[in-house]
């Protein structure tokens, strides 16, 4: 049993990092939703001649039974079955009100001849392609203008045969952009979870334009070497949550974008309300948790709790650079456990990489008001390289009860950036060394007015215990 001596010491010790009253938050932060519940109709893949082979190519039998299925979209929507085997395709479209199922041995195989992936439009936030000027190859799964559309299954996979986009890519033999493995565009209530995603020719999730999308459940596989191969990228999208999945890839794990320089500036839409919930991953060459670089539509109330990162270059980065314009604002991490990682938190504000020459490079960012709270880490090189712009400093910057072990004789490198700090070993650089309570409180996003997470009921214990 405590004594009141200790009671009082953990009282003071957690008043010392709160700035407000306490709400703890659900054990998931996604929308609940009944993936069992039945569509009024259903077929099987097999219905429309498709063999699961690995061999035969089943664009047709896919398109024609999505197109059979489209009937049924005002008549309580479809669900399209994919029994076990290894289904060869290239590109096909969803539509509205729609269930994609994959069962456990399913495998849905991304062709490896470029003509199965048609070349589209680019996204007019970008105004080219994300690698080359003019169109890109359409996702492997892809849809626009949709309402409720879920992708699930049984732990089922979808296989993008990548290394042949790789080869390309290394080779610079490509003619467009790489083609990503899912792709909504302008849609609505989207579900994708309980499932394997493999070897992506680029991006592996993106959804661009949207509202109300869950990511639940999946777990994302490819070469660590890999070029390009995020994770999951939020784009130019709202109200989007990423919970209990596991990553692995050759860059970015998640990265959070609205938009790329004048055109992202114009079509501004911005990427807001956005949740992060038990991640676990790796990547040697990229980022956990990215934020940019293209975000000139603005990204803002990023929440990212219980993240894991280990063998990894880089735990949480913000990428802009003059010219993008746009902001980064409202963004807090909490509760974060690294492990052999290079740089635990690293803004950078001269990125560069830019569509074209057209940018106005007067355009500057506005990055603020980024909380990074309650992080442990081992075998950390650097705790903090965060470099903003001359002339445009990086402010609001709070970082609160982190513990990292430091091999680097320099932890720390800050330039052209503000911020306050509370409870950071090793010590905050000199621009963030001034003390967040009590006076910066309502300086520092979510520490004074907005929702507290699970992790304040124990941080005072851990703090305590060393």
């Amino acid at each position: 049993m405590r004594t009141p001596s200790t009671l009082v010491e953990v009282l003071l010790v957690l008043a010392l990092f709160s700035c407000s009253p306490w709400t703890v938050w659900s054990k998931t932060l996604c929308k609940q939703t009944n993936l069992e519940e039945v569509r009024p109709h259903s077929v099987s893949i097999t219905e429309f001649g498709a063999v699961g082979d690995g061999v035969t190519l089943n664009t047709k039998a896919f398109q024609n039974a999505i197109f059979y299925l489209n009937s049924f979209a005002d008549k309580g929507g479809a669900k399209l079955f994919v029994p076990a085997g290894r289904w060869l395709t290239g590109s096909f479209d969803l539509i509205s009100h729609l269930t994609l199922w994959l069962d456990k041995d399913a495998v849905i195989l991304g062709s490896t001849n470029s003509e199965d992936w048609p070349v589209v439009d680019p996204l007019p936030s970008y105004g080219r392609g994300r690698e080359l000027p003019g169109g890109r190859h359409r996702s492997l799964i892809y849809g626009r203008n949709l309402t409720d559309v879920i992708i699930t299954g049984n732990n089922g996979t979808i296989d993008g045969q990548g290394s042949i986009w790789w080869t390309r890519f290394r080779n610079k033999t490509l003619d467009y952009t790489r083609p990503h493995l899912v792709e909504l565009m302008n849609s609505t209530g989207v579900i994708i979870s309980n499932l394997t995603f493999l070897n992506s020719p680029f991006w592996n999730i993106h959804p661009v334009y949207c509202s109300q999308v869950t990511v639940q459940k999946v777990t994302i596989l490819a070469p660590l070497d890999s070029p390009n191969t995020d994770g999951i990228d939020p784009d130019s999208s709202d109200s989007v949550c990423i919970e209990d999945c596991y990553i692995r890839t050759g860059d970015d794990l998640i990265a959070i974008k609205s938009g790329w320089d004048e055109y992202g500036i114009a079509y501004g839409r911005p990427s807001t309300n956005i949740i992060i919930h038990r991640v676990v991953g790796i990547t040697e060459t990229s980022a956990g948790i990215a934020i940019g670089s293209e975000m000139s539509g603005g990204v803002s109330e990023v929440y990212a709790e219980d993240i894991q990162f280990y063998d990894s270059y880089t735990a949480i980065r913000i990428k802009t650079s003059p010219g993008r314009g746009g902001y980064v604002r409202n963004i807090y991490v909490s509760n974060m456990t690294l492990a052999n990682v290079d740089i635990a938190i690293r803004f950078t504000g001269l990125y560069g990489d830019h569509p074209d020459d057209a940018y106005d490079p007067n355009a500057l960012p506005v990055i603020e008001k980024v909380t990074i709270k309650d992080v442990m880490g081992e075998k950390i090189k650097t705790a903090g390289l965060i470099e903003g712009i001359k002339g445009d400093k990086f402010t609001n910057i709070c970082l609160s009860n982190i513990i990292l072990n430091v091999s680097s004789n320099y932890a720390w490198n800050c330039s052209f950036v503000k911020g306050y700090s509370d409870s950071v070993v090793p010590e905050a650089c000199e621009p963030l060394k001034e003390r967040i309570f009590p006076e910066h409180c309502s300086d520092c996003y979510y520490l004074s007015n907005h929702l507290r997470s699970s992790s304040n009921q124990n941080r005072g214990a851990w703090f305590m215990s060393w």
